[in-house]
């Protein structure tokens, strides 16, 4: 198996973090993620990494030390440089990244936007959790049954610029006009740019701004977590509810003290493994990433690229999973 070896270098404005593959392959497939140290994006470089071994290609793995367009911007620009096969890329804006995006492509560089899209002018295609509207719509629906579908609610959400997270948000909003919500108000959405100390800080705004506030939806895995922290700190355990998307290593601790009862997730070593054997297939010719293009992408199977909800095309992974009481301990070891 290849191994990845860290590198550490400074540049005029962050710290970046990245691995190279100690062999090179036939291609080479760059991920750019969010930022390093999150959790989230760490698995879902393993899940690519796995596909590249199977592939035959060299992976390297880069994300700015907090996530910024900026620093995606730099690590794309050195990608370029370094004339890699691919990108696949977790988006920390839908629109920023396409001219430099754009520029890869004029190299002959394929782009396979994963997790956080591009928009479809920067991309060849994107590799998507599940259907962005029953993301969006699970969340309301598992809140509202905690909190019996009466009082106040609020988002604390990653980056006001992610696309996966605003596009959730908007379903939310969609969902919260049926008439089963009339009880329910959603108050604010606040934004912990997936960092941890930041989210734990809007969590705890959240208490002494609106004392009222039964509920919380969190559709990031570092905000989740603080959140629960949050809740747990504040003495709320049973009086703030809490669900949203988590890894189930990070939950498993909140989930047993009763800070979230339950929370959904897809496995996002499977996401890396797609979107990088996408990038594979692309390189190779086997796809182009049109629509109705049918391919199989390894020990994940069969798929078919279909129209995705910014006009561009995506491959669906799947639907997302509910994680509780009854499976957490399942869980917790595997991601």
């Amino acid at each position: 198996m290849k191994k990845l070896f860290p590198v550490l270098f400074l540049s005029l404005s962050m710290v970046v973090l990245f691995s190279v593959s100690a062999f090179a392959g036939e291609h080479t497939i760059g991920m750019v993620v969010k930022n390093v140290g999150n959790p989230f994006m760490d698995a879902a470089g393993r899940g690519a990494e796995e596909a590249c071994n199977e592939l035959g290609n060299s992976f390297i793995f880069q994300g700015p030390a907090t996530p910024t367009v900026e620093g995606q911007i730099e690590i794309i620009e050195n990608l370029i440089a370094q004339e890699v096969s691919a990108i696949c890329i977790t988006a920390n804006d839908f629109d920023a990244l396409v001219p430099v995006l754009q520029k890869a492509k004029g190299n002959n560089i394929k782009v396979v936007s994963f997790d956080s899209a591009v928009a479809p002018g920067g991309r060849d295609i994107h590799v998507n959790q599940a259907n962005a509207e029953l993301i969006g719509k699970l969340q309301v629906q598992a809140i509202a049954e905690m909190i019996g579908y009466e009082g106040e609610i609020a988002i604390l959400s990653a980056g006001a610029t992610m696309t996966n997270q605003n596009t959730w948000i908007e379903y939310m909003k969609e969902e919260l006009k049926d008439p089963k919500y009339a009880k329910m108000k959603l108050v604010t959405i606040v934004y912990g740019d997936d960092l941890r100390d930041k989210s734990y800080n809007e969590a705890m705004g959240l208490f002494k701004s609106y004392p009222d506030l039964k509920g919380i939806i969190s559709p990031t895995t570092v905000g989740i977590s603080a959140t629960a922290k949050a809740i747990t700190d504040a003495g709320l355990v049973g009086k703030v509810k809490l669900t949203g998307l988590g890894l189930p290593s990070e939950m498993a601790e909140w989930v047993h003290n009763g800070a979230c009862e339950a929370f959904f997730l897809w496995n996002p070593v499977d996401l890396g493994y797609l979107a990088s054997y996408v990038a594979g297939l692309l390189c190779d010719g086997v796809i182009t990433g049109k629509l109705g293009e049918e391919f199989s992408a390894g020990r994940m199977g069969k798929y078919t690229i279909v129209e995705a909800d910014d006009g561009g095309t995506e491959a669906l992974l799947g639907p997302p999973f509910r994680f509780d009481i009854s499976n957490i301990d399942e869980w917790k070891d595997v991601y």
